[in-house]
């Protein structure tokens, strides 16, 4: 599989990185089936956060013997179970020490803040504390991971080595707000979501489903290369790993066959120009304002 440099870091990540929301209710013999067969595909980064349910002692189990096989990256924030508020500096310092634990390592590669608000990060609390995990080697790099004018904000700080934000054919915001700073900067990216949940699959969606917003941009984007759930995805992955500066791209799974199926869907490498750009242009024909990067 082919790897990228992750920014000015000194990690060459997999152009498809493994994310770690979905395993969070699985078995222990689904995830080490899962886990192993990505990293023999290829796979070197995975990425998990302290809200993502069992994610996290699930993938230390499962990997307790391979740390030098992949890099590690999670996040926080959010207190899931601590008994702090979310963002408080307390909570945060005991929110890494328990997910390295859970993750049974000494260290990560990066931590990201897990989608803090403007105004959070403008009190500097939440910053100084991944800068102090970095000094106190609990984490090679510090990052952040969310999206819009909250994204552009932590990005003009200027503190932070690597973005995660949401990048696919339904959601484009950063492609001009956010990516091309990150790049200026040397930061690494991650694009999230990048196959947009593909919302397109279904004929219906309740409102309350995750991937409503996704399915109503796509109804009104009218993609031609949706007609086909597979194309669908190829041209979906391709195109988000042909945007400039992405490093990598994260995909969430519980099925330890996907891994073989999307390196396969790669093989073509990055989108011909003027498809990736009659997509592009179809997004800003059809975009509404309000179509910001999902959170």
């Amino acid at each position: 599989m082919e790897r990228r440099v992750f920014g000015r870091t000194d990690m060459q990540v997999s152009v498809l990185g493994f994310g770690g929301a979905e395993i969070g209710q699985s078995d222990q013999k689904t995830v080490d089936r899962l886990l192993h067969s990505a990293i023999d595909a290829g796979l070197n980064m995975i990425d998990t956060a302290e809200c993502y349910g069992h994610s996290e002692e699930l993938i230390g189990k499962a990997l307790s013997g391979r740390r030098d096989d992949y890099y590690l990256f999670t996040k926080c924030g959010h207190a899931s179970g601590l008994d702090y508020p979310d963002w408080d500096p307390v909570m945060l310092e005991q929110s890494i020490d328990r997910s390295l634990k859970r993750l049974q390592v000494d260290h990560v590669d990066v931590i990201h803040l897990h989608s803090c608000s403007e105004e959070i990060l403008r009190q500097g609390a939440v910053i100084e504390v991944l800068k102090k995990a970095k000094e106190q080697g609990k984490t090679r790099y510090i990052g952040y991971s969310g999206d819009s004018t909250d994204a552009l904000y932590a990005l003009q700080t200027g503190a932070f080595d690597s973005f995660e934000t949401s990048l696919n054919i339904a959601d484009q915001e950063a492609i001009e707000l956010t990516i091309p700073l990150a790049m200026k900067q040397g930061i690494g990216i991650i694009a999230k979501r990048p196959v947009a949940n593909v919302a397109w699959k279904h004929e219906t969606l309740s409102e309350r489903d995750y991937a409503y917003p996704y399915w109503v941009r796509l109804g009104e984007l009218n993609y031609d290369f949706l007609s086909d759930v597979q194309q669908g995805v190829e041209t979906a992955l391709r195109f988000t790993l042909s945007t400039p500066g992405v490093a990598t791209a994260i995909v969430g799974t519980a099925n330890p066959d996907r891994w073989g199926q999307n390196a396969a869907l790669l093989e073509k490498g990055k989108l011909p120009e003027e498809v990736y750009e009659s997509i592009r242009g179809r997004w800003r024909e059809v975009a509404g304002s309000d179509w910001v990067g999902k959170v």
